[in-house]
């Protein structure tokens, strides 16, 4: 109602021509405005266009209580907190209700009893849709009384009334989010006997408080979410809760390097500063991503746990701040980030990952190398020859210069910590290795970008040697680097 503002009474309210309706046919008829008008419904949700998107639409069209069943990071919350845009911008309400009562359609003992004492003149206020969102996550420790309501022996004997009065009584969270959206984050975490008391609100669209025969034909769209992993570690959803949520839409993680991209560079939180003085190649930006994929894919990682979207997130931000780190240690105004600078991407890996035994015998700093050796490879391989694949004869070596560089004794030393200028003498002092990149028709300002992944694809490959020496790693020759160890304390190979 676009003249809300002049409309303070009952009376007035009535001669607008308003007429009340439940909130699932409020945000219904929002979504097909939406759809008609060809809006986007969902902003900032990628990769779910084809899949979870559809059928949470249909759930509104259906004018569905929905369960969001999904591992950690898929943007169950997100999805659950836009659905607050398919509300009309202000809806009516009796001045004073905590209930948030319809004027036209009361059902607390305040509004009623307010509304017999002033008619058309019972005041008239206006709730933003911001206003009427309510969310809970669920914990062991929640109670009957947080979500339904109890008897408030304060109240009772303000006002001097028995505990048989309902206006002692002191409302939980559901009622209170009447004619709101009330989500509930990871609802097996929820004891039993409190999924129990959902029964009666889900199924009738009514809640009885304690011993009170009282009804309360509560209006609420409740949007719940799990992840499938507490079924078995934490709690469970009670089979009778799970027939009463009338749709349950699984959700899942990025399907390519392109739309985890989208997500990561969206979700990322980049200080200008860092973005005008560091440049971070796109072949970085998908080595991030594939970091996650990797880390789905790992034998030390549990499946059933996920990894989170928050994994790449916290990567992009960290390879930032290597980038930086060194930027400000070398006194240098502009830098570009390096594979090397990955070493600070470690602890924002080692945090996010759940292992399974095996894991956690290897220890997680080394679970994170080897991801993102396995994350390298791929990359690796994407650009250039399988060095193990090449026939004998029929094919010339490309990487034959390179490797009789360093069989001859050469190593190279790549500091974390190495200026610009030094980190490029580095990288070109390698016989074959420009060569190589340039014969991939590779642009001139991602050169060094890939001489420097096809280091560390050749030490994946096992063609070269690759170790973490006092601050810096150390390409060698394979076998060179087999028997030369050097001390047995060194953190080991950086990917292996």
């Amino acid at each position: 109602m676009k003249d809300y503002q002049n409309i303070t009474t009952l009376g007035a309210l009535r001669a607008s021509g308003y007429q009340p309706r439940s909130i699932k046919d409020e945000l219904r008829a929002n979504l097909i405005r939406k759809i008609q008008q060809k809006e986007t419904i969902f902003p900032g949700i990628f990769g779910f266009d084809d899949t979870v998107l559809p059928d949470i639409e249909r759930a509104v069209l259906s004018r569905h209580n929905m369960l969001l069943l999904g591992l950690r990071g898929q943007a169950k919350t997100r999805i659950a907190r836009q659905l607050l845009h398919l509300l009309d911008e202000y809806i009516p309400v009796v001045a004073g209700s905590e209930l948030n009562d319809d004027p036209m359609a009361p059902i607390s003992r305040f509004a009623v009893d307010l509304i017999d004492e002033k008619g058309d003149e019972t005041p008239v206020a206006w709730m933003h849709r911001s206003e009427r969102y309510v969310e809970k996550l669920a914990t062991p420790d929640v109670s009957i009384a947080d979500l339904v309501g109890d008897v408030d022996p304060i109240k009772a004997a303000n006002l001097r009334l028995p505990y048989s009065d309902e206006r002692v009584i002191h409302f939980g969270l559901i009622p209170r989010a009447h004619r709101c959206l009330f989500v509930i984050n990871e609802l097996p975490d929820l004891q039993a006997r409190i999924q129990v008391a959902l029964f009666n609100v889900l199924q009738e669209g009514d809640m009885q408080i304690r011993g009170f025969k009282l009804r309360l034909p509560l209006d609420v769209e409740f949007v719940f979410t799990a992840n499938p992993e507490d079924y078995t570690n934490r709690g469970s959803i009670i089979t009778p809760l799970k027939d009463r949520i009338q749709s349950q839409i699984t959700t899942h993680y990025p399907t390519s390097i392109e739309i985890g991209r989208r997500i990561t560079e969206q979700e990322a939180n980049i200080p200008a500063v860092q973005r005008e003085q560091i440049r971070v190649p796109d072949l970085l930006k998908n080595l991030i991503e594939e970091v996650a994929f990797s880390a789905r894919d790992s034998e030390f990682v549990d499946k059933k746990s996920g990894v989170s979207a928050r994994l790449t997130i916290s990567a992009y931000e960290n390879l930032y701040s290597t980038a930086e780190r060194r930027l400000l240690r070398n006194e240098e105004e502009k830098t570009t980030a390096r594979i090397t600078d990955f070493w600070g991407v470690v602890p924002a890996i080692t945090g996010k990952v759940e292992m399974v035994y095996e894991g956690e015998q290897e220890g997680a700093h080394v679970v994170a190398l080897t991801i993102i050796g396995e994350a390298l490879k791929k990359l690796f391989l994407q650009h250039f020859p399988n060095p193990t694949k090449l026939k004998r004869g029929q094919e010339r070596d490309p990487y034959g210069v390179i490797k009789s560089w360093f069989a001859g004794g050469n190593a190279v030393d790549l500091f974390v910590d190495l200026s610009g200028k030094k980190f490029y003498q580095e990288l070109d002092q390698v016989a074959g290795l420009r060569k190589l990149v340039e014969s991939r028709g590779i642009d001139e300002t991602e050169a060094y970008t890939y001489m420097e992944l096809v280091l560390h694809g050749l030490s994946e490959m096992e063609v070269l040697s690759k170790e973490f020496i006092d601050n810096k790693w150390q390409f060698k020759d394979f076998l060179t680097g087999k028997i030369d160890t050097g001390d047995d304390d060194d953190l080991g190979d950086l990917f292996n």
